[in-house]
């Protein structure tokens, strides 16, 4: 994009590039036909998880010998999200991103060898959706406040409780819960994978957001669920310490397809400006469009150099919880406001839903809260200030 970044990225190299035009191609094929009736149907068709997976471009980070990529490097991961973040149908193409870069990560790293040979395959052919849910109706961000109990009997886990705005709950087959299996606020937490055809387990609504609307987004339920306890990731007691280690790749996921998503909405705003006119000429030519764009542009620059820095530090395993908080604050907070002086260059055209700019306005804002909101992260980063 020339006209936001340089075209020349140190942080990729020729492999990297080749599956970004990959992500592309795939997008364009197996989304872009069905976008508008998975926004209306609130859910994207299983299918679009197995093609992903023969495309190459689901559970790529996967082991081969389970039938995944065997690619241990998370710019393959960052390439993919920034071409969904940057695509039409980017809410629906939201459902593969989550899975590679939040979920998959539980089932690689925090399973043992019968667990990865139970779940890996299925799951490394789109045959098995992944979820992960920790949110519950009075928890929000705090994690450690969680309420669903499973306690134990005999050999398995009677869990009940319920969650909430969990991505990808509709069509999760596998679902990594947080749940509380003793009395300590952090010590007490536990994750166990639930597998949705468990008597018991009841998904409710699909919930309606006013954006990313192709993105499922559910209510799940759980009333006397037996888990065996072959289901339990790590050891009791371990879950807290499982989800806070597999947060700084979530929010660094959540700021990196921020960046790509406000170089996006630059791109078109730029189009835009330059062929839209007022008083006989096109609006991009007046100096408060000159100023605005510069302003944003200069934005998207240093977010850019800011974040494929710490997109590398990552990819070398030395990305730091402090480092994803404030990336993903500082990201999410100036997509949005990027966004919403874009839409203002586009006039009332821009409240039209038909422009490209008024569904951005909409999918924008989530990305403040979820993953951990600006105010959260604020506290991660202003503690380790020693305040």
């Amino acid at each position: 994009m020339a006209h936001v970044i340089s075209a020349d990225r140190p942080l990729y190299d020729d492999e990297h590039e080749l599956l970004r035009k990959t992500a592309r191609a795939f997008a364009d094929k197996h989304a872009t036909p069905h976008v508008e009736r998975w926004r209306a149907e609130g859910k994207v068709d299983r299918s679009l998880f197995e093609e992903a997976a023969r495309a190459g471009i689901l559970g790529f980070n996967i082991p081969e010998e389970y039938g995944g990529g065997g690619v241990d490097d998370y710019r393959f991961n960052a390439v993919i999200g920034e071409e969904f973040s940057r695509h039409p149908a980017s809410d629906a193409l939201a459902a593969v991103t989550l899975s590679n870069d939040i979920v998959v990560p539980y089932f690689t790293d925090l399973t043992d060898d019968a667990q990865k040979a139970r779940w890996l395959p299925g799951i490394a052919a789109g045959e098995l959706v992944v979820a992960v849910a920790m949110t519950e109706p009075g928890t929000g961000s705090d994690l450690a406040g969680i309420t669903t109990t499973a306690v134990r009997h005999g050999d398995d886990y009677v869990v009940n409780g319920s969650k909430v705005f969990i991505s990808n709950g509709q069509n999760a087959d596998l679902v990594v819960t947080a749940v509380r299996t003793g009395e300590d606020r952090h010590g007490g937490i536990s994750l166990l994978v639930i597998e949705a055809d468990r008597p018991g387990f009841t998904r409710g609504r699909n919930l309606e957001k006013i954006g990313l609307h192709a993105q499922d987004t559910s209510e799940l339920f759980f009333l006397d669920v037996r888990v065996p306890d072959c289901n339990l990731l790590g050891e009791e007691g371990s879950g807290f310490k499982s989800l806070v280690r597999n947060l700084p790749q979530e929010r660094i996921s959540i700021a990196a397809n921020a960046v790509a998503s406000l170089e996006g909405v630059l791109e078109r705003t730029l189009e835009y400006v330059k062929g839209r006119t007022a008083f006989g000429r096109p609006i991009g030519t007046f100096q408060n469009t000159r100023f605005e764009l510069a302003e944003m542009v200069t934005t998207a620059r240093v977010g850019r150099a800011y974040l494929d820095d710490l997109l590398a530090r990552h990819s070398r395993r030395e990305l730091t919880a402090v480092d994803a908080a404030a990336a993903k604050f500082w990201a999410t907070e100036n997509y949005v406001a990027v966004v919403g002086r874009c839409l203002q260059l586009h006039g009332a055209y821009g409240y039209m839903r038909e422009y490209r700019i008024a569904q951005d306005y909409l999918d924008s804002r989530i990305t403040t809260i979820y993953g951990g909101t600006t105010e959260i992260m604020k506290e991660i980063v202003g503690r380790d200030l020693g305040l």
